[in-house]
């Protein structure tokens, strides 16, 4: 089912990218192109078909909600260790279509009021209502990350998360949403040249947090969690899909690909006029002809 825009790519990039039995993140190197023949110059052209074709299809589905009785909607979540494109993704992907039908949360560290409820509870709020994309720019998977590498939370709370993670998707997709869950791979390598452009360059000083040098030191150990996280939650509904981040202009195309092909499979139609079209075109006629 690939995306009729996309010239390059030779394979379903939901096959391609997907996170299947016995993966192994280690092994995937962050400079492949997995399922894309094609190089940047092609991508470039690429990302630009593919935005027409995510913007028409965000419209249909926006439609079809209002307009009908259709439910569905769309969740990217976007995971990634610091620098790996998420914000990238979130302006040259998403940023294209209109603003409208697009609902973004970006989870910071919980609040004293967050901290008072189940790791959820947040969470839930901010999932996308029918017809909407919604985007989270990291996620409920923070509370087995973060919270399994700074021991945040017991070893038994982070093992009940998995399943309650599990169960909150199948929640979503029984409601209608699909769920895109997406790792943006980076090495160790790329990470600490993006994170010495920010200090190299002023204009992306205010991009920089010193503590993203600090959780370097944790690399193998996030490298870890989210092995483990992608095993324990990838499911046949709600897979994971790990895109290799090295070359942004692959891990942009990729999601992008990744959102034509989840909407193609919806099929949003456009809503049938709930009033007389022929009628309606004689009484505008009429005003066209004299003033009122």
């Amino acid at each position: 089912m690939i995306a009729k825009s996309q010239a390059k790519w030779t394979t379903d990039a939901r096959e391609a990218l997907r996170a299947g039995e016995g993966f192994r993140l280690a092994e995937l190197d962050p400079e492949s192109t997995p399922g894309y023949a094609g190089k940047k110059a092609d991508a470039v052209a690429d990302l630009a078909a593919g935005l027409a074709q995510l913007g028409e299809y965000q419209e249909r589905l926006f439609a079809a909600s209002r307009g009908g009785d259709a439910t569905d909607s769309v969740l990217l979540v976007l995971q990634a260790m610091d620098s790996a494109g998420k914000g990238g993704i979130v302006r040259h992907v998403v940023g294209g279509v209109d603003p409208q039908g697009v609902q973004l949360a970006a989870f910071k560290a919980p609040t004293d009021e967050e901290r008072a409820h189940d790791f959820l509870w947040r969470i839930e709020k901010r999932v996308p209502s029918r017809g909407m994309i919604g985007v989270f720019d990291r996620s409920h998977y923070e509370d087995v990350l973060i919270g399994r590498v700074h021991g945040l939370a017991p070893a038994e709370e982070i093992e009940r998360r998995y399943g309650a993670i599990v169960e909150f998707e199948k929640r979503l997709l029984d409601a209608g949403t699909r769920v895109v869950k997406v790792m943006l791979h980076i090495s160790y390598e790329e990470q600490g040249e993006r994170l010495m452009e920010r200090l190299e360059r002023p204009d992306k000083h205010w991009k920089y947090n010193p503590g993203d040098v600090d959780e370097r030191v944790h690399w193998r150990a996030y490298q870890e969690a989210y092995q483990t996280a992608i095993e324990r939650t990838s499911t046949d509904e709600a897979p994971w899909f790990v895109v290799p981040a090295n070359r942004k202009w692959f891990a942009r195309l990729a999601v992008q690909e990744l959102l034509l092909e989840t909407l193609e499979e919806i099929g949003p139609r456009w809503p049938a006029a709930e009033f007389d079209v022929a009628a309606e075109k004689r009484r505008l006629r009429a005003t066209m002809t004299s003033e009122g």
